[in-house]
């Protein structure tokens, strides 16, 4: 019977794995498969390598957190870790079937938070933690990415100027089932494929941060009760994560990638490097962190400064009338040289409204599951624990 349980618990496990691959994938390469760098195949392949490199490596730390911090390892018997592991698996595919890139780390954190919240042994100190970083995280994106958007922004777009051709910078060959290149755009600049390169890379770097922070979220029930150890649990993780990115995941690539946001490559790299960074420090540290909150954080810190740019801060302290801050600032044509970059306050507003940052709608959306997820996941959980003896 145990070992039937066992198997139904590793058989959870991947399926959270799965739904993880099918919203994270979206947040690390939506930008990269929006502006035509990569194929959904070759973000799916990326995906797969880095993510797995992340939660072997960083990633045995939030195992290590969630497995026997939140609350003690003793109560992962494993009816409790499969019945965790299955609310945390039914929030995510909600969210995927909508075509969101979900909270994974809040839903998991609720779900085991449930847990203990029904059977007396959560450790509050540790939920204190995880939730100040929960709040201070997408704050700090916010803030960071604001000041980059206000005094570094344009000044970059002119210095670097990152763009890529329409049609893409490679000729894909599409008659076979995979398409794969047979050669390179004859307009693409050498300076195009410098952006390419570094939009893919960075992308890289975020699926790096995904797998350190999300691997937890599949196996730490089962590594935390001692029925897994770190290094197989980081292996089913890493495969279920691979099925979920190469399936499921072309939806949440569609919403990030277009539906979201339409960035420029060079917002899109400042957004990836700035949460990647968060999640992958918090990572270090042990706290399971949302990459999707941080990142979507980012894009409205960035927009939000570039707009700020029509007005001075000591105009504004004297109250002095300016026009009204827009968010659509980051699509529009920037200066060819840094030299020629308009001085804050001397920024025209009717420029920097020409085009909208993110579809209110989308954003919307995605907020309101990003809430709802995990509250139906430790509201399910403890009802579950709090009415049965399973646990006991």
């Amino acid at each position: 019977m145990a070992a039937l349980l066992l198997a139904v618990g590793v058989l959870v496990a991947a399926f959270v794995g799965y739904n993880i691959g099918g919203s994270s994938t979206g947040v690390a390469f939506g930008p990269a498969v929006g502006s035509k760098v990569v194929t959904k195949l070759g973000a799916a392949v990326l995906m797969s390598v880095f993510a797995l490199l992340g939660g072997w490596t960083i990633g045995r730390n939030v195992i290590s957190t969630m497995g026997g911090e939140i609350v003690p390892s003793s109560e992962f018997t494993l009816p409790a870790s499969v019945g965790v592991l299955f609310f945390v698996g039914v929030a995510l595919l909600v969210s995927n079937r909508y075509g969101v890139p979900a909270s994974t780390s809040m839903t998991a954190v609720g779900s085991i938070a449930g847990l203990g919240a029904a059977t007396g042994t959560l450790h509050m100190a540790t939920m204190g933690r995880i939730v100040s970083a929960w709040v201070v995280a997408p704050v700090l994106a916010f803030w960071i990415c604001a000041v980059v958007g206000r005094y570094a922004y344009p000044y970059l777009d002119a210095f670097f100027r990152l763009d890529v051709p329409e049609k893409g910078l490679l000729v894909w060959d599409d008659a076979g089932p995979i398409d794969y290149p047979v050669g390179t755009n004859e307009n693409a600049t050498a300076r195009q494929f410098v952006a390419a390169f570094l939009v893919v890379a960075i992308g890289c770097y975020m699926a790096f941060s995904a797998g350190a922070s999300n691997a937890a979220n599949a196996v730490a029930p089962l590594v935390g009760g001692g029925y897994l150890s770190a290094s197989v649990g980081v292996l089913l993780a890493g495969v279920a994560i691979a099925v979920g990115a190469f399936t499921i995941a072309r939806r949440t690539l569609d919403t990030v990638g277009n539906d979201l946001t339409d960035l420029p490559l060079l917002a899109a790299l400042v957004v990836e490097v700035v949460s990647a960074s968060l999640i992958t420090a918090l990572s270090v540290l042990g706290i399971p962190a949302s990459l999707a909150v941080s990142a979507t954080m980012c894009i409205v810190g960035l927009g939000w400064g570039r707009a700020t740019r029509t007005v001075r801060a000591n105009d504004a302290l004297r109250g002095e009338e300016s026009a009204p801050i827009a968010m659509g600032s980051l699509a529009e044509e920037q200066a060819d040289d840094p030299r020629d970059v308009p001085r804050i306050g001397e920024e025209d507003p009717d420029d920097l409204a020409a085009a909208d940052l993110f579809d209110p709608a989308a954003v919307g959306r995605v907020v309101i599951l990003w809430v709802l997820t995990p509250s139906v996941a430790a509201a399910a959980s403890f009802a579950l624990f709090s009415l049965t003896s399973v646990v006991r």
